[in-house]
């Protein structure tokens, strides 16, 4: 008898012994094709009725029916890699997180001329220096109404005396420093200003020094340079009454201080001590304009120059060709009249 292998396809003669495994490939063998052993070691197939058709073609025994594609045999699927262990950080990584930026689209006007902290920093020295030399007249106007009834040790007199001197001449170097620092000031602002808005400066540097630096012409020039600078940065209406009290404060003060000055070659008690007043009424009022400057300038530099001051904001549109809506009768109530509103 014939078992052919499932697997491998081998014939094998088992002769009168039927057998389940090929001995090449070890797969399981078929059933014998003989009609002899069929007979003796197959379960016996029932016998076909009369009359009953069958639906199919016979199949010797052993055999079965595959279905297969036409053409030739599809290739083999390849296999898939192996991705390996899952990747493990001790740390967060640093590859996937960086951000980009793109480089700003108006870029900031170059500025020369000195630093804002060099500006602030002598505004407030020389402030301080007039405040002490303000208070250091004051102590000596009280030494002279005391001198009038006690005679005063020479020390105290002398200090007093060469101390108001040696602070008059600190503060008046002050002043002169914080003038030129805010007179570069100026032209640097005006300089950028006019850059921005891309037009030429109307003024000289040697015209806004001179205007800005010689005495009493500079109280006509100074302030209207600067009030050219907020109408170019459109910041005259925040900075008019600044402007203005400070002119007004450096006009009165530059008067005081003059005839301060005039008046000092005195030499009777009384006028020494009138002098005195005027003296420190003068430092007072010079503190004080240094003080109305320290405010327009700080009203220029809280916003810089490539930062508009005028705000854009959105309105209805109440054109002539947009009707107004017209009003709307009243909705009617949705609960019939007499009885109580739903829950």
């Amino acid at each position: 008898m014939i078992q052919v292998c499932s697997q491998c396809g081998t014939r094998w003669n088992v002769r009168d012994r039927q057998r389940a495994w090929c001995p090449r490939c070890n797969g399981s063998l078929l059933g014998p094709s003989g009609s002899t052993g069929q007979a003796q070691w197959g379960p016996q197939q029932p016998q076909a009725q009369p009359g009953q058709r069958r639906s199919g073609p016979l199949v010797s025994s052993g055999y079965r029916w595959v279905a297969v594609r036409p053409g030739a045999p599809p290739p083999p699927r390849r296999r898939r890699r192996e991705l390996g262990p899952t990747p493990r950080y001790l740390t967060i990584p640093r590859w996937g997180l960086i951000e980009r930026f793109d480089a700003p689209t108006e870029q900031e006007v170059l500025r020369e001329g000195p630093s804002t902290t060099a500006v602030r920093r002598t505004l407030v020295a020389t402030m301080a220096v007039l405040g002490a030399a303000a208070f250091v007249h004051l102590v000596r106007y009280v030494l002279l109404i005391v001198n009038r009834t006690v005679l005063l040790n020479p020390w105290v007199a002398g200090a007093a005396t060469w101390g108001g001197i040696a602070v008059s001449v600190i503060a008046m170097f002050m002043v002169v420093a914080s003038a030129l620092l805010l007179t570069n000031w100026l032209i640097a602002r005006r300089s950028a200003a006019f850059t921005h808005l891309g037009h030429p400066e109307p003024r000289s540097a040697w015209a806004l020094r001179a205007g800005c630096l010689v005495p009493v012409v500079n109280l006509a020039w100074a302030p209207v340079y600067v009030i050219e600078l907020a109408q170019t940065e459109a910041r005259l209406n925040f900075l008019r009454r600044p402007i203005a009290v400070w002119w007004g404060v450096w006009v009165v003060g530059t008067a005081v201080s003059i005839f301060s000055i005039a008046t000092s070659f005195t030499t009777d008690s009384q006028g020494i001590a009138d002098n005195t007043v005027v003296t420190l009424v003068a430092y007072l009022l010079a503190l004080a304009a240094l003080l109305l400057a320290w405010q327009v300038f700080l009203g220029f530099e809280r916003q810089p120059v490539e930062r508009p001051s005028k705000r854009w904001v959105m309105v209805a549109d109440n054109s002539a060709g947009n009707e107004p809506n017209e009003p709307t009768e009243p909705a009617s109530a949705v609960e019939p009249e007499g009885r109580n509103p739903a829950a």
